[in-house]
């Protein structure tokens, strides 16, 4: 229990600092948006500790969300990394103190580039503050550690502004769907954006069966198949297509399935999807309608394949 009362205390500390963080928002955070909204060059961050982990995350977020951006480690920085500097780059130099060794001496280096530098830290009094062209407030009350020591409320300030940052961002360059994408090409909705339905759909032994058939052959045909439905009709004319949903509805409802025709229990007009759809859209198609299978036809109205609600 004591843990569980801890865990609420860190809680409570953090729903704070949002609220604190939200006050401060205003128009510094707005010219920031805007400046590098307008830069053409990579945006440079650069922290150190624990600074430049929540650094690196930022970095890496607005890299994924359309704003190219570089992580620079202080230490490397000072040892010929600030090569990635370019002269008119904007860097975002993270400290919560303000004095932090490491940071503060890049500040020269930087100023001889004559970059833009966006300062992220708890004191706007700092040296860091007043070497910088615009100061982001990320103080806090406290920090959540009982010692009001290790950086614990302060990281999570750092990295919602951060969040903040590349959100806004989003928002002004029109960032869609389809550019996450292009960034996130191994990730399963990467995939689904990048490919069309054709790309995915199962157009092998497709479950074409007569509508005249007996259920008993519609029901061996869904066996032998596998995908879980059958189409009544063939690759021209498609009547309709019989579920093992349907087939759990008819026994529910107590229907003799001996006794019935197919074209009784099946849907006769199912979803359809074109061979050329975007993935995703079918895929959301599919969940909306809360299907797990749409039959796929090409621009000639033939059936060509069925597509399956993704995992």
């Amino acid at each position: 229990m004591k843990a569980t009362a801890t865990a609420l205390n860190l809680t409570k500390t953090y729903k704070n600092a949002i609220n604190r963080l939200e006050k401060l928002l205003g128009k510094d955070f707005e010219t920031c948006v805007e400046t590098i909204h307008k830069s053409n060059s990579h945006i440079v961050v650069c922290g150190i500790g624990k600074s430049g982990l929540v650094g690196r995350k930022i970095s890496a977020t607005l890299a994924s969300t359309g704003t190219p951006s570089y992580f620079l480690h202080p230490g490397e920085a000072i040892h010929g990394d600030l090569g990635i500097v370019q002269p008119e780059s904007i860097i975002i130099l993270i400290s919560y103190s303000g004095e932090t060794n490491e940071i503060l001496a890049l500040i020269p280096a930087l100023k001889r580039l004559k970059v833009k530098i966006i300062a992220m830290t708890g004191d706007l009094n700092s040296n860091l503050a007043n070497n910088s062209d615009i100061k982001l407030d990320i103080s806090v009350d406290k920090e959540a550690c009982p010692l009001n020591l290790a950086p614990t409320t302060s990281t999570l300030t750092t990295l919602v502004l951060g969040d903040a940052l590349a959100v806004s961002l989003m928002e002004l360059k029109n960032f869609k769907q389809e550019d996450f994408a292009l960034t996130h090409p191994g990730g399963s909705l990467g995939r689904r954006l990048l490919l069309k339905v054709k790309d995915e759909m199962i157009r092998e032994n497709l479950p074409f069966i007569d509508s005249s058939s007996k259920m008993s052959d519609v029901i061996v045909k869904m066996t032998e198949c596998r995908l879980g439905l059958a189409l009544l009709g063939d690759s021209k004319k498609l009547d309709g297509i019989i579920t093992d949903g349907d087939l759990r509805r008819s026994l529910v409802n107590n229907v003799d399935l001996n006794k019935i025709k197919p074209n009784e229990i099946m849907n006769s007009a199912p979803l359809i999807a074109n061979e050329s759809d975007n993935l995703q859209v079918a895929h959301e198609r599919m969940k909306e309608s809360k299907v797990q299978c749409l039959v796929v036809k090409n621009d000639l109205g033939l059936v060509v394949g069925v597509i399956q609600i993704f995992k």
